[in-house]
C-alpha cells in the first residue's frame, strides 16, 4: 500500500462537503498539483558502497531528539473527517514518534489533545499553531491556555490573512455541520467589516509587530508557518524566531505560488543554517523527505494524506500511514547511500533545478 491509497478510501467515506474541504485547493490549484511534482523534478544520486550500519532516522530540532523527521501539519476541523478528530490523530502521531502541530482550528480542546499525547513515551514534539485575531486579550490568552497545556513551541501562521479563493469549497456550498467548531476559538471577537481591500478583513492582519509582541509574551520557541521569501525568512530571524515552516498553505491561499520544494533551498542558502527549516507541501514519499532533508530542511510535515488516512481507517490509519513514510525514508537512505540524517549533501540531488518549475499537470497534491 502507498500513501495515496488512502486518498481514494477517504473520497468514498467522506460526504461532498468536507471532501471538498480537505482535498481542495484556492483557484486553480496550479499550486496545489505543482507542490507535489516539484519533489518528483528533483532526482536522486546515490552513491554504493557506503558504511550503512548504525545508521538511523534521528534528528535534532529544537533542543529535542526526533526519532524520525515527520510531523503533522495543523489541520482544521478534523471530526469532519473522524468521531474522534484531533485526538485520533494525535494519539496516532504519538505511538509513531511523530510530531504533532495542533491547529487553532482544531474541533476538540486544546487540552485534551496535550493530556492524551504528553504521556505517551514515544511521542515526538506537540506545538501549538495560531492563527492572530486581532485582539491581543483574547490571543494572550489563547497562548497561555497552551503553555500550561504543555504544548513545547507556538508555530504562528504568517501567510493567511484571509481565505484563499477555494472554488471547491463554494461550488459545494461548504459549511460546518451542528456540533463541529473551532472550539478553541471560542470567544474570539468578530472580524472588522468595511474597507476598501477585501471588505476591511485586513485591518485585522498580523504584521511584524505582532511578531515582536508574541516574542515577547512567550518563552516557548517561536516559529513562523508560511514563509516563501529569503528576506522574510532573514527578517523572521531578526525578530526572534526559533524556526520557520516553508510553506505555501498547501496551496489553499495564494494560487500560483511559489512550490516549496523551489522555495526551500533559496532560504536554506540566504540563512545559511543559522535556523532550523522544515518544509510541507506535497510530500508523499519517504523520497520526498530524503529531498526535503537533502534541500536544507530539519523535518517536513505531512496533511492531507494524515486526514484522508483518519477518515479512511480512523487512528490506525494514520498511525498506518505514518509508519510507511518513514519506513520509504529508511528504505531510501539505505538505497541513496545515507546512514544518518544529520547532513544529508546538496549533492544528493541530480541537477536540482534553479528556475520555476514546469507548467503542473494534473496530479493533486498539498501539505
Amino acid at each position: 500500500m502507498r500513501l495515496d491509497d488512502y486518498e481514494a478510501l477517504a473520497r468514498e467515506r467522506l460526504d461532498a462537503n468536507a471532501w471538498a474541504y480537505f482535498a481542495g485547493g484556492a483557484a486553480d490549484e496550479i499550486t496545489l498539483r505543482a507542490n507535489r511534482e516539484a519533489w518528483a523534478a528533483h532526482w536522486l544520486h546515490p552513491r554504493v558502497l557506503r558504511t550503512l550500519a548504525h545508521g538511523h532516522t534521528r534528528v535534532e530540532l529544537l533542543g529535542r531528539t526526533l526519532a524520525h523527521p515527520i510531523l503533522v501539519a495543523p489541520m482544521a476541523f478534523q471530526r469532519l473527517a473522524h468521531d474522534g478528530g484531533e485526538l485520533a490523530s494525535g494519539f496516532a502521531a504519538a505511538v509513531q514518534g511523530a510530531g504533532m502541530v495542533l491547529s487553532a482550528q482544531a474541533s476538540v480542546p486544546l487540552e485534551d489533545v496535550a493530556r492524551l499525547v504528553l504521556p505517551e513515551a514515544t511521542r515526538g514534539p506537540l506545538w501549538f499553531q495560531l492563527y492572530l485575531q486581532g485582539d491581543r486579550g483574547f490571543d494572550l490568552d489563547l497562548v497561555r491556555r497552551a503553555e500550561a497545556a504543555g504544548f513545547e513551541a507556538l508555530v504562528l501562521t504568517v501567510d493567511a490573512p484571509m481565505h484563499g479563493a477555494r472554488d471547491r469549497e463554494r461550488r459545494a456550498g461548504f459549511a460546518l455541520p451542528g456540533g463541529i467548531a473551532a472550539v478553541n476559538l471560542a470567544g474570539a471577537p468578530p472580524l472588522p467589516r468595511g474597507g476598501e481591500l477585501c471588505g476591511g478583513l485586513l485591518a485585522a492582519a498580523p504584521g511584524w509587530d505582532d511578531v515582536d509582541w508574541l516574542r515577547a509574551q512567550t518563552r516557548l520557541p517561536l516559529v513562523l508557518k508560511g514563509v516563501l521569501h529569503p528576506d522574510d525568512a532573514k527578517r523572521a530571524q531578526a525578530r526572534g524566531a526559533d524556526a520557520l515552516i516553508v510553506s505555501n498553505h498547501g496551496g489553499r491561499t495564494l494560487d500560483t505560488a511559489l512550490p516549496t520544494a523551489w522555495a526551500l533551498p533559496r532560504i536554506a542558502d540566504a540563512l545559511g543554517g543559522t535556523l532550523p527549516l522544515l518544509v510541507d507541501g506535497g510530500i508523499r514519499r519517504g523520497t520526498d523527505v530524503l529531498k526535503a532533508l537533502a534541500l536544507g530542511a530539519r523535518a517536513v510535515l505531512v496533511g492531507r494524506p494524515i486526514v484522508f488516512a483518519l477518515a479512511a481507517a480512523g487512528p490506525q490509519g494514520v498511525a498506518h500511514a505514518l509508519r510507511l513514510l518513514r519506513d520509504e525514508l529508511e528504505i531510501a537512505m539505505a538505497l541513496a547511500g545515507i546512514a544518518t540524517l544529520d547532513a544529508v549533501p546538496r549533492e544528493l540531488l541530480f541537477d536540482a533545478p534553479k528556475s520555476q518549475p514546469a507548467l503542473p499537470g494534473s496530479a493533486p497534491g498539498d501539505a
